[in-house]
């Protein structure tokens, strides 16, 4: 369960929950196995909001749970046990304020849901997952780069189509991710032909699914594969389980909500709009809130329609503007179009990869060298030189050449770094009466103070006011006074 902080955009990722629950339920024992708790980071920073000492949270015993339980009419089969108690204990008494949020938002959410369930022919109840996900929130990102409502890492993305650009991240688009995760939720159902080994592998993967299916001797229930599971795995089923309770039965755990705290999927119509465009500005000419536009539109993620998508992008705006916009188009343009230019000129100069304003050099890769120094040596991003030089991960190999854009004003002083560094040799010179040597790509002080002389580390960093072992090529090195 990823619980949300007071920023939206900050949400614990599944199974960390068990910790805090030990300080609040005593636990069974098959709950309070070291290895069934899992901390993330991110708790740390949790904010709890306090209940408000007027709102009443009824008693419920462990045997009306589990009578409710076996009332409910659900496509999928809810398993009841300590483990999944101490979840709806979790939401329905320690915090109240995440339950309301996400009743706050399902009205949103949930019609869609259901809609692209109901496409595919796939259990209703499946549409609380995304409570577990991402709390409802299509803009979530979790520390390990999953993002959206189904919180899609960016391999699975793409596999189901969910494009990533600088400008787009389609994982949070909710109509598209939607369907991806139905689609991906079906492929998992089939393989497995059992929705709780669905669920664990749609969060831990089905690789590792059938690993704990083979450990634990080829059994075929989530329970009976469970202490073979990643520890994040064996909360995000009985997570799921709570949840699914929960939303059956909020009049008897006392989650009344006003109709004024509700919130509704806006009408929206979309408008094809074939150049870059700020979302800000487009705000601005039709006089609606700040994010009003945004906030229908998750997926831009730099705030802007980009150009060159198509022939054009299909934008969601509010139904009563959406004639406006239309029949504006062309004078909205002018309007904004400095601000547009400005925008999109330091979103051209900061993507991943970009080569604007930039001239090449070429640089060949010696011993010891890693992106990491490469790219501090030219004071550009590891991410720009993997694109530049279409390289994944981090292998390089000796004597590979790399294209590298640097500032102009860079450029001289790196090709003469450069340049001092392929011309001299591994001697040190003399210059005016003091010994120097120039850095060679792959040196080290250790190397340096071993070859001449027999300096040591502090003396050599002494001579030269260095503060830490850190040295580039051609940086210039006095070796003696």
């Amino acid at each position: 369960m990823k619980l949300m902080s007071r920023n939206l955009n900050c949400w614990k990722a599944p199974a960390i929950l068990a910790t805090a629950l030990l300080s609040v339920c005593s636990l069974p024992a098959f709950a309070q196995e070291e290895e069934d708790v899992q901390l993330s980071d991110t708790l740390q920073v949790y904010i709890e909001v306090e209940r408000p000492f007027y709102e009443h949270v009824p008693d419920y015993t462990y045997e009306e749970v589990a009578d409710r339980i076996s009332c409910m009419d659900t496509d999928i089969d809810i398993t009841f046990n300590p483990r999944v108690k101490a979840f709806i204990d979790y939401f329905a008494i320690r915090d109240r304020e995440y339950t309301r949020m996400v009743i706050k938002r399902m009205n949103i959410y949930f019609p869609l849901f259901e809609k692209y369930l109901k496409k595919h022919n796939m259990p209703d109840d499946l549409k609380y997952l995304s409570i577990v996900e991402s709390g409802l929130n299509p803009t979530a990102i979790s520390h390990a780069g999953a993002a959206g409502l189904w919180q899609f890492m960016p391999a699975t993305g793409r596999i189901f189509r969910l494009d990533r650009t600088w400008f787009i991240d389609e994982r949070m688009d909710p109509e598209k991710a939607t369907e991806a995760a139905c689609k991906y939720l079906k492929q998992l159902h089939g393989m497995f032909d059992d929705w709780e080994l669905a669920l664990a592998s749609y969060n831990a993967g089905p690789g590792n699914v059938r690993k704990a299916i083979r450990r634990s001797g080829y059994k075929d229930d989530f329970w009976e594969v469970y202490n073979h599971l990643p520890r994040e795995t064996r909360s995000y089923v009985p997570q799921f389980a709570a949840i699914t309770y929960l939303m059956n039965h909020l009049e008897e755990h006392n989650f009344h909500m006003e109709e004024h705290e509700l919130q509704y999927a806006t009408e929206v119509e979309t408008v094809h709009l074939a150049e870059f465009i700020s979302l800000e500005a487009l705000e601005e000419e039709l006089n609606l809130c700040k994010g009003e536009i945004s906030s229908l539109n998750p997926e831009l993620i730099r705030n802007a329609v980009p150009e060159n998508v198509g022939d054009h992008y299909a934008l969601k705006v509010p139904s009563q503007v959406a004639p406006v916009l239309t029949a504006r188009r062309d004078a909205i343009y002018d309007s904004t179009r400095e601000q547009n230019q400005q925008m999109l000129a330091y979103f051209t100069r900061n993507e991943v990869g970009s080569t604007f304003n930039r001239e090449k050099v070429t640089y060949r890769v010696q011993r010891g060298d890693y992106l990491g120094k490469i790219a501090e040596l030219h004071n550009v991003r590891v991410s720009d030189l993997r694109h530049w030089n279409r390289i994944q991960g981090n292998t390089i190999r000796i004597g590979q050449q790399l294209s590298i854009y640097v500032l102009p004003t860079q450029k001289a002083s790196i090709n003469n770094q450069l340049a001092q560094a392929g011309s001299s040799s591994s001697k040190a010179v003399s210059i005016q009466g003091a010994k120097v040597y120039y850095v060679q790509p792959g040196d080290t002080l250790w190397d340096i103070s071993k070859k001449h002389g027999g300096l040591s580390i502090n003396q050599i960093k002494q001579l030269n006011n260095l503060t830490s072992n850190d040295i580039k090529p051609g940086q210039k090195l006095v070796l003696s006074k």
